[in-house]
């Protein structure tokens, strides 16, 4: 299987640490809301730039004045930095708590679709269409998803370029922000 991609952000290297680095990925999934993916995307590469490394014990262990001022630091690292600042750390603490630190347990130990959707909804800062597009990313992006995940991941699993994880080249984020807005103009969801 030829190696994964995801150019999301516009840098080479942000992209790279989505596709390298689970935690990058949960991370950047749950930044993705209210601003744009390419920002949201990029955020957990400039989060290991300050911190040295991405690591769920390390993130988990922070107190919340210093995960704080990491997020607000600028340029701030999101739209609402001390809200996901929170989500951050909590989403770390689970990780830590229910899959010793090692976020990639999350998809893996398991060949059941609806297993591993259950363990992302579970997430903190995860509902349930996040849950369902970060599946889709392991499946169209990632080939991590195990077989059938497509009826978990709902509309997020066929073919209209609809949401990140339909986004395999510059061109493809050009159509998806297209349906976005062509959807938002007919007072629709990205799901319908």
């Amino acid at each position: 299987m030829a190696r994964a991609t995801f150019p999301i952000t516009g840098d080479v290297d942000a992209d790279r640490l989505l596709v390298d680095d689970p935690l990058a990925l949960l991370i950047g999934m749950l930044l993705d809301q209210q601003v744009p993916m390419e920002w949201a995307f990029r955020g957990p590469a400039r989060l290991k730039a300050r911190l040295g490394a991405l690591d769920a014990g390390a993130i988990a262990t922070m107190s919340p004045d210093a995960i704080d001022a990491v997020f607000r630091e600028k340029p701030a690292l999101h739209r609402f930095p001390s809200a996901m600042g929170k989500r951050t750390h909590a989403l770390c603490a689970h990780i830590v708590a229910e899959y010793d630190g090692k976020p990639a347990k999350i998809w893996q130990r398991t060949k059941d679709p609806e297993v591993v959707f259950a363990r992302i909804r579970a997430l903190p800062g995860y509902g349930d269409e996040k849950a369902k597009i970060f599946l889709a990313i392991l499946g169209k992006r990632m080939g991590l998803a195990p077989a059938g995940w497509e009826q978990f991941a709902g509309p997020f699993g066929d073919a209209t370029p609809r949401s990140v994880a339909d986004i395999d080249s510059p061109e493809a984020l050009v159509r998806v922000r297209a349906w976005k807005k062509e959807q938002k103009a007919k007072g629709k969801s990205k799901a319908q």
